[in-house]
C-alpha cells in the first residue's frame, strides 16, 4: 500500500527557504502523479503543486516554489523560496494514479513562516 513520509518542515523567517522531501514506498512511484497540498489553520486544504505529465502550481506560489521528483530515489521534493507568512501551514505529500482520484496522503509536515 502507499506509504509517504514527509520531512524538511520547520520554522523560517519571511523571505527564507525550505525544502520539503517525501519518501515514497509501497507502490510504483515513477508511474504516479505526485503533489503537495497544504492546509492553514481555519482554511481548506489546497493543492500547491503537482507533477505528472507536466507540472502545475497554485497561483499563490508560482515563481517561488518548485516541485521535482527523483524516481531513482522514490522521492518527491518541494523547494520553497521567498517564503511568506501566508505559506504557513501543514504540508502534505500526495499520490494518485494518472488521471484518477482520490489522492492518498498521510500526516504531513508543519511549515511556519514568521
Amino acid at each position: 500500500h502507499v506509504q509517504l513520509v514527509e520531512s524538511g518542515g520547520g520554522s523560517v523567517q519571511a523571505g527564507g527557504s525550505l525544502r520539503l522531501s517525501c519518501a515514497a514506498s509501497g507502490f510504483t512511484f515513477s508511474t504516479y502523479w505526485m503533489a503537495w497540498f497544504r492546509q492553514a489553520p481555519g482554511k481548506e486544504r489546497e493543492r500547491v503543486a503537482e507533477i505528472g505529465t507536466s507540472t502545475t502550481y497554485a497561483d499563490s506560489v508560482k515563481g517561488r516554489f518548485a516541485i521535482s521528483r527523483d524516481n531513482g530515489k522514490n522521492t518527491l521534493y518541494l523547494q520553497m523560496n521567498s517564503l511568506k507568512d501566508e505559506d504557513t501551514g501543514m504540508y502534505y505529500c500526495a499520490a494518485r494514479q494518472p488521471y484518477s482520484l482520490p489522492y492518498k496522503w498521510v500526516q504531513g509536515t508543519q511549515v511556519t513562516v514568521s
